[in-house]
């Protein structure tokens, strides 16, 4: 195989974590919501946590964003 698709397929398959990333934001909020509209007064105190569950996701998003990038335009 040549090197040059060997890193194409690889820069490829490091994006598919934006993707379960933006998945991740979208099933921790649904949930965040659907318990909020069970529960309404315990919803300001799961707030926070929902926040930082979704910054946790998007940082590894942005972490296989930045490898697929490496792969990209940094190997050789």
């Amino acid at each position: 195989m040549d090197p040059t698709a060997a890193k194409y397929i690889g820069a490829g398959i490091a994006a598919i974590g934006m993707g379960a990333a933006a998945i991740g934001v979208g099933t921790i909020f649904g949930n965040f919501l659907s318990g909020a509209l069970r529960n309404p007064s315990a919803a300001d105190g799961q707030f926070g946590r929902a926040f930082i569950g979704a910054a946790l996701a998007e940082g590894l998003g942005i972490f296989a964003f930045l490898v697929a990038l490496i792969l990209l335009f940094v190997v050789k």
